[in-house]
């Protein structure tokens, strides 16, 4: 009985033993009749000597030898086809200058409102208007001046051979708003110089990065046709190409769009500003051709 109970105990113990055994002892080899023996007191197998390589899972950069892992927007430009490269530099090029032209003409504005201001500060003030054509007729550097100044001249001229004729006064006035009204028109015109490009950008430079979008598949699917492979390392470079050249023209466009519509805004209040200004000073020099011809 003593001898049943010693049995069970050691049998009891290997079953409990057997779980850790089988994960730490090695795989046996296999025999020629196809059979596997087992030893549990056999030493364990010779480590292999082979050198194992091992690469992390999420490496990009076993991909290939290619330094797909590697990308940017200088290896892009580099590496993309010589007709994506030119696309890429007509954009650039075109969104520095609309750069350019946004800051030359942000400041630009930002110094109109300024010296229209100071101007109709000045000519409310109570000078009179022979006093006011000597101060800006040499110096007539912003619209509102110029269009003071081609008034005042005009009135002057009308004045040049005497006090005019009450049936010509009529006339006068005619050529006094016209005068304003041509100043008006050629300040205004300056203005929007260059606003052309800006508009012109906006509107093609998507479809430039398109071009060298569809450049950039079709380079893809002419690699695969090549290689007769499609894995990451032969598509990648062609999309990375193609995805760059639209974003170079979205670069470009967005913001020539935007600024050219808020400039254009500018130019229509200024001008409302100018219109307003022309009105009241026609109306003044008006009333003095109505005075002198008492």
């Amino acid at each position: 009985m003593k001898l049943l109970r010693a049995f069970a105990f050691a049998a009891l113990t290997v079953v409990l033993a057997s779980p850790a055994l089988a994960q730490r002892a090695p795989s046996a080899a296999p025999t020629n009749s196809g059979v596997t023996e087992t030893n549990d007191l056999a030493p364990p197998s010779a480590a292999p000597t082979t050198a194992v390589d091992t690469v992390p899972a999420g490496d990009n950069n076993s991909l290939d030898n290619s330094g797909l892992g590697r990308l940017s927007i200088v290896s892009v430009f580099w590496r993309a086809d010589p007709i994506v490269k030119a696309v890429m530099v007509i954009l650039l090029a075109a969104s520095l200058w609309s750069w350019t032209i946004i800051f030359n003409k942000w400041l630009a504005f930002g110094t109109l409102k300024r010296r229209a201001a100071k101007f109709e500060k000045t000519f409310w003030s109570g000078q009179s208007l022979d006093e006011l054509y000597q101060q800006f007729a040499g110096k007539a550097d912003h619209p509102m001046a110029a269009t003071f100044v081609a008034a005042l001249r005009e009135w002057r001229r009308a004045f040049e051979g005497g006090a005019p004729r009450e049936s010509f006064l009529p006339s006068i006035k005619d050529r006094i708003d016209k005068a304003m009204s041509v100043t008006i028109l050629r300040e205004t015109d300056g203005l929007e110089r260059q606003l052309g490009f800006l508009a012109t950008v906006g509107s093609t430079a998507p479809f430039v990065g398109l071009f060298g979008t569809v450049w950039g598949i079709m380079n893809s699917f002419t690699a695969i046709a090549a290689q007769h492979n499609t894995t990451l390392a032969v598509v990648a470079p062609g999309i990375a190409e193609a995805l760059f050249a639209t974003a170079m023209g979205l670069l470009a466009a967005i913001p020539a769009v935007i600024f050219y519509n808020r400039f254009v805004n500018e130019i229509g209040r200024y001008t409302t500003r100018l219109d307003a200004f022309a009105e009241e000073f026609s109306a003044i020099l008006s009333r003095q051709l109505d005075e002198k011809a008492r």
